[in-house]
């Protein structure tokens, strides 16, 4: 799973919540020596030790966000992959995970030997959610704000769904987009107006189910996910949670 200028590490951590397991992106430009990471994973050696073995001399380190099968590995990873004549800077959002003095913001662009990263804050997922747009392969890896396949848990709704139509507005100059978990998708109009009509049916369901009688989180997943198996309806109701606060306003 790569372009011309990404190529994937998947990590060993598979659930139901991460699919295969963690994409860790490698971006270099076709020909250049040094490589940006994107998310490095898990604090899993083997998985680390591979990663470094594909970007040779790495940068840089981005994180789409700070959960910790995206972010956990990263300090480890680069004391494997420093070459001793700096450190390798992290570069995050959230304050908390940076190794370095420069973060990541809306409309920041990283470069390296030719490769340019361009940096989107979408928030929704989690509050420091970003994307990072690759011009010279027209993609977009998304972190998980948009996955491979099923849905991603959503912290706060409505800047969810306002940085799904910012990606969908993207979405007919883009070529591919590279997720945080699954498989690339070639038809990134597609995958972006499939996932906003689902936002928009489980939001839907969500006032029926209240128009029913139903009252807490537990009760609308019980009434508006009864397809979904029930041992992610745990995870159904961190999602209908969201909802909830999207419609009370809060």
């Amino acid at each position: 799973m790569h372009t011309d200028r990404a190529r994937c590490v998947l990590a060993p951590n598979p659930s139901p919540m991460r699919l295969d397991g963690t994409n860790t992106w490698v971006l270099r430009e076709p020909g250049a020596e040094r490589s940006i990471v994107v998310d490095p994973g898990p604090e899993h050696e083997e998985h680390l030790r591979r990663v470094a073995a594909e970007a040779r001399h790495v940068a840089v380190v981005l994180l789409t966000h700070g959960h910790h099968d995206h972010a956990e590995g990263a300090r480890r990873f680069v004391e494997l992959a420093a070459d001793g004549s700096r450190p390798v800077p992290i570069r995050a959002l959230d304050p908390t995970l940076r190794l370095g003095e420069e973060g990541l913001g809306e409309g920041d662009v990283i470069e390296v030997d030719g490769l340019e990263v361009h940096v989107m804050e979408t928030p929704g997922h989690t509050h420091d959610s970003l994307c990072f747009w690759l011009p010279g392969d027209r993609a977009l890896l998304t972190g998980d704000t948009v996955l491979g396949y099923g849905s991603t848990i959503v912290d706060r709704l409505g800047d969810y769904l306002t940085s799904l139509d910012r990606l969908r507005a993207m979405a007919e100059g883009t070529s591919v987009i590279l997720p945080g978990h699954g498989p690339r998708l070639d038809d990134p109009v597609g995958a972006l107006d499939h996932y906003i009509a689902h936002r928009r049916e489980r939001l839907r369901q969500v006032e029926d189910a209240l128009a029913a009688g139903a009252r807490t989180a537990r009760e609308v997943v019980e009434r508006a996910y009864a397809d979904v198996d029930r041992s992610l309806w745990q995870v159904a109701e961190w999602a209908v949670q969201a909802q909830l606060d999207y419609l009370r306003g809060i």
